[in-house]
């Protein structure tokens, strides 16, 4: 395993993280606790030291699972990182009613990494009202919590004003070859570095799509190209890894040969190692995608605000994804949470909630037809199920 330093705290931390959201399952839905125990003391075991969990993941019950597996001993080996959920958060007491909840069901004293959960602006505002900041100092100073950071999901110039306006460790974004200029991207990546923060990774193959054994022929062709083999995987993973700004990168894993895979390739994949023509073959890879794209929306949402309250660019990011890797059924659950108002105060961002008034129009600066396009989001995504897929969804994020 290799390891980098988080640069604040100079704290060697394994180059791969085992991220508890995507946990085995078994036919009743609930996690599969002698084998995903087994799975992560086995990552331990082999020199993984940053364990990722959060409050709503397999909805509750991934924080009591952790505690339980870094039972015995494997408390001492491990950094435990969890999140104070954003979106769920009523007033300053709600913050230290989830935090010390976390601690017994992690069982422990203290909580290594607690990144606030799914910042954007508008969310990051709230909570600056709710007291957040006063809440991390007060964490902090009674040592429950060791490490202060945040996870992003939103405008990189969001990003920036919220790295400026705290004195965090971290920070966790969503990051890999086809995201460059996707929320945080690369400007975020060099921005948080320049601040000296640690930089944690999430979604280094888009939530497993860019590893997908069968990516579409145009794609596999450019990596038969190559002049060494490998795995889709190994490419997503070797070119995050590549960057050395980046600190961790999180990898959900639940199949023994994903983790067997995974460890292989942190073990061999340091910093400024790719060549110039790996990362030409790279870039040949991410246009291809980007070209077989549905639309050609970057996410800046100069879009916004809709009148109707429609969540365009993760509507059109759900769409793009939905045709790139055809998974109907990812795409339609994806969509539900996505647009359901979940993290939204309950306001629904649907594309069928377009009345075609073509104000988004004048904004886009990439000129693209939006409510053309949202009438193709609500026949490709919405159907009577969707209600469904979004209780669901609840659930799983423990809003019930």
């Amino acid at each position: 395993m290799l390891y980098r330093k988080m640069p604040k705290t100079n704290e060697p931390l394994s180059a791969l993280g085992f991220g508890c959201m995507r946990l085995p399952v078994l036919t009743d839905g609930k996690i599969d606790e002698k084998r995903a125990i087994a799975q992560i003391r086995h990552a331990i075991d082999q020199g993984v030291n940053y364990i990722d969990t959060a409050w709503p993941y397999h909805g509750g019950q991934s924080e009591p699972l952790v505690g339980k597996a870094l039972c015995d001993g494997y408390r001492d080996k491990a950094y435990i990182a969890t999140k104070l959920p954003s979106w769920m958060v009523r007033d300053r007491a709600h913050m230290d009613e989830f935090l010390e909840a976390q601690l017994k069901l992690l069982q422990t004293d203290q909580i290594d990494y607690y990144l606030i959960h799914n910042l954007a602006g508008p969310m990051w505002d709230r909570l600056k009202q709710r007291q957040v900041l006063e809440f991390l100092d007060r964490a902090k100073q009674s040592g429950k919590i060791k490490y202060a950071g945040f996870s992003f999901h939103g405008r990189v110039d969001d990003f920036q004003t919220i790295v400026d306006d705290y004195s965090w460790e971290f920070c966790q974004i969503q990051y890999n070859y086809l995201d460059e200029f996707h929320q945080a991207g690369t400007q975020g990546l060099e921005y948080a570095a320049q601040k000296n923060l640690g930089i944690i990774i999430m979604e280094p193959l888009r939530g497993g799509n860019l590893g997908a054994p069968e990516p579409p022929p145009e794609v596999k062709a450019i990596w038969q190209d190559a002049p060494v083999t490998r795995t889709p995987v190994e490419w997503a993973l070797r070119w995050v890894w590549d960057h050395p700004q980046v600190t961790v990168v999180l990898s959900g894993m639940n199949e023994e040969a994903h983790i067997k895979e995974n460890l292989k390739i942190a073990a061999a994949a340091p910093a400024n190692s790719l060549t110039p023509q790996e990362h030409g073959l790279i870039k040949r890879a991410a246009d291809t995608y980007k070209r077989l794209m549905k639309v050609n929306c970057t996410g800046c949402e100069y879009c916004k605000p809709c009148p109707s309250s429609v969540n365009i660019s993760a509507v059109f990011e759900v769409l793009n994804k939905l045709h790139l890797f055809k998974n109907e059924a990812e795409a339609k659950f994806m969509y539900a949470i996505r647009c359901g108002g979940i993290f939204n105060r309950g306001e629904t961002g649907y594309a069928s909630q377009c009345v075609q008034c073509g104000e988004c129009l004048d904004k886009c600066h990439q000129g693209i037809a939006i409510p053309d396009f949202l009438e193709m989001a609500v026949q490709d995504l919405e159907d009577d199920k969707t209600p469904e897929r979004l209780a669901m969804g609840k659930k799983m994020l423990n809003m019930d």
